[in-house]
């Protein structure tokens, strides 16, 4: 296995800029999210992730800091690296890092068919299905009701 690192990231930075260009590729090229609605203001205050791999930047996440949790968003793999275990490595990652930073309770809109992926790793469906972007979603978190 080449050598990964995972790191969090402060939004202005090169590495931040390969995240953006990054998800650009996936959610703009690749799935017809409009340009304009894929970068927005939440990502000035949002936590960055990045999975990086023999130099490069392969996966990136963001976490919303909201009063319910953290809200998981803008996840994504470069499409020669799915299903080789980065993103699972990348969401323990932040899963576990958002734990040890007091904040246990993590929901996000997911793509429907992206939900097998996020059960994987303890969030729970709940809700009706619902277009964003015309790209079906549920609503998942990754905790117990108290």
């Amino acid at each position: 296995m080449s050598p990964e690192t995972i790191l969090q990231v402060p939004v202005f930075s090169d590495l931040a800029n390969l995240a953006f260009t990054l998800r650009r590729e996936v959610f703009v090229t690749e799935q017809g999210v409009p340009a304009e609605e894929e970068l927005d203001a939440f990502d000035l205050t949002a936590d960055h992730y990045v999975l990086i791999k023999d130099g490069n930047v392969v996966a990136t996440t963001r976490v919303l800091h909201k009063e319910e949790g953290g809200k998981l968003s803008r996840f994504a793999v470069r499409r020669s690296e799915r299903g080789h275990g980065v993103g699972g490595r990348l969401l323990a990652f932040v899963l576990a890092d958002l734990k040890a930073k007091g904040m246990p309770r993590v929901f996000m809109s997911a793509q429907s068919d992206k939900i097998g992926f996020y059960e994987k790793f303890g969030f729970q469906a709940y809700g009706d299905e619902f277009l964003e972007c015309d790209i079906r979603h549920r609503m998942m978190k990754n905790w117990v009701d108290d």
